[in-house]
């Protein structure tokens, strides 16, 4: 009847009897469940779980579980043998936040909020197999996640390293790339200002599979553009690694995906964040670093910002023609990409070019541009010029002699370098899987035997963040001392916790 069902006709659908009935049905028949029938053809739809982390649905869950609900019910129709499941992402930051919002346990909240989640959804008529309910908390469910953190961990995937992260005195804890807006506050706590700190976390090792990464996107059935999006966010960039002395005896390692242009090296910039600038410490630079410590990505990036930074003091010898050339620090150097520190070639980079132009550094061409091109600022191929041994060579020649000669002397090599980093996986939180390590003052990092797994959360009753990046689980000293896996002797367990999508 569609439109032409009348008002009267609609108010008389019985939904509070027809919905309850056949929802019941459902259920007790298992009409959506999926068993083996071979000889069927299978389908695997798997949405997003959500986050039992509010007091209940909100309209963006129906609205994406409608489209895959209408896919599965498609394929059922035409013979398909379909495993449609729900679950709950239920551990992380969302679910403990929502706890300390209400005063309540993480534990507590969570079932209380799947129980409400699961009675929604059911209540929506949507066809999952609700025998294959997955609660990410659920000990039977983490083990294998801890099980899996083993196997990288064994594989040398899973480490630790201190790396800057982002803060929030509000959420007194870490937060990812994701979870900061661009204005430079938190994601949850809106008002509060993040900053960069560095702190010792653990990292899996994502960029160990780069390579295949981008190649493997020639494997999946996407749009074009999503597939470009994947590949700039992996951005890969060939070119080379090259050895910069300092007159401290220190080596500053850039990298350029332009060593054709080594001979315009006017100065040297790291990052805030570089190792090196700890070492390099003036008033003006603490200054400067603090100040970089407040600013987004996104802020440090942007081209048409004003360029600031500040002279350490300190200098570097050019390698190709032994020239001493200043140290700075600059925001707009990334510790994230390549080395941390690059050569700056302002004849030939537009950031260079305005950051020289403001602090009176030499800007100097060695890229001769077709005719017609003003070679200031010029960043395309062309020829070599005031470069000595590589001076009236093309730009793809140039590279590879220039990059030749350093390998020959220990100065540098051919390198691949990519955009995309190491995955932060460490949380100083309490509502999150346990990390299956021991610190050992005698062995080192020792995992847990697998024989051990799950490795659960201790009971605590005051889980709040500490605001000193020490995590909560630090306050659970019966459950953090142990005795380690491999000598016996005293151990303490890995207080940090896996971050909520590690489920």
């Amino acid at each position: 009847m569609g439109n032409d069902c009348s008002p009267q006709l609609r108010r008389k659908y019985p939904f509070d009897v027809i919905e309850p009935k056949w929802q019941r049905y459902w259920s007790e028949h298992k009409t959506f469940a999926a068993e083996p029938k071979p000889g069927q053809p299978k389908l695997y739809v798997l949405d997003m779980f959500p986050y039992p982390s509010g007091a209940g649905l909100h309209v963006g869950h129906p609205e994406g579980y409608t489209a895959t609900d209408i896919y599965c019910r498609f394929k059922r129709m035409n013979g398909f043998n379909v495993l449609h499941p729900m679950g709950w992402d239920a551990f992380g930051l969302p679910a403990e936040q929502y706890a300390i919002d209400t005063g309540t346990h993480p534990a507590e909240t969570t079932r209380r909020n799947i129980a409400t989640f699961r009675r929604q959804i059911q209540m929506l008529g949507f066809s999952y197999d609700w025998d294959r309910e997955v609660d990410t908390t659920d000990p039977s469910y983490f083990k294998w996640t801890q099980w899996i953190f083993l196997q990288l961990y064994r594989q040398g995937l899973a480490y630790q390293a201190e790396v800057p992260v982002w803060w929030c005195d509000g959420c007194k804890a870490v937060l990812a790339n994701e979870e900061v807006n661009a204005d430079g506050t938190c994601d949850r706590k809106g008002h509060n200002e993040v900053y960069r700190r560095p702190l010792r976390q653990w990292l899996l090792r994502i960029t160990a599979y780069a390579e295949r990464l981008l190649k493997d996107l020639d494997l999946v059935q996407w749009p074009e553009s999503i597939k470009e999006q994947q590949r700039n966010w992996i951005g890969r960039s060939e070119g080379a690694e090259v050895d910069f002395h300092t007159d401290s005896g220190d080596t500053i390692r850039v990298f350029t995906t332009r060593p054709d242009t080594l001979f315009g090296a006017t100065y040297v910039v790291l990052a805030p964040e570089h190792p090196l600038v700890e070492k390099y410490r003036t008033p003006e630079v603490d200054a400067y670093r603090a100040a970089a410590a407040k600013k987004s990505e996104l802020e440090r990036t942007q081209l048409e910002k004003e360029k600031t930074g500040v002279f350490t003091g300190r200098y570097a010898i050019n390698p190709v023609n032994q020239e001493r050339i200043p140290i700075w620090v600059a925001d707009y150097v990334m510790m994230g990409y390549g080395t941390g520190a690059i050569m700056a070639v302002p004849a030939h980079d537009t950031r260079d070019f305005e950051f020289a132009k403001k602090f009176g550094l030499e800007i100097r061409v060695v890229v001769q541009p077709p005719p017609g091109v003003a070679p200031h600022g010029f960043t395309g191929d062309g020829v070599a010029v005031n470069s000595g041994l590589i001076t009236g060579l093309p730009t793809a020649e140039a590279k590879r002699k220039i990059t030749a000669w350093l390998a020959e002397r220990g100065l540098g090599k051919a390198t691949v370098n990519y955009k995309l980093r190491d995955w932060l996986f460490s949380r100083q939180r309490y509502w999150g899987e346990p990390i299956p390590i021991v610190h050992c003052t005698a062995c080192g990092t020792v995992p847990v035997p697998e024989s051990d797994l799950p490795l659960r959360l201790p009971e605590l009753k005051d889980y709040s963040p500490s605001g000193n990046a020490e995590p909560p689980l630090a306050k659970a000293t019966e459950w953090v001392n142990c005795r380690c896996p491999q000598c016996g002797g005293p151990g303490k367990r890995e207080t940090n916790t896996m971050p909520q999508w590690a489920g």
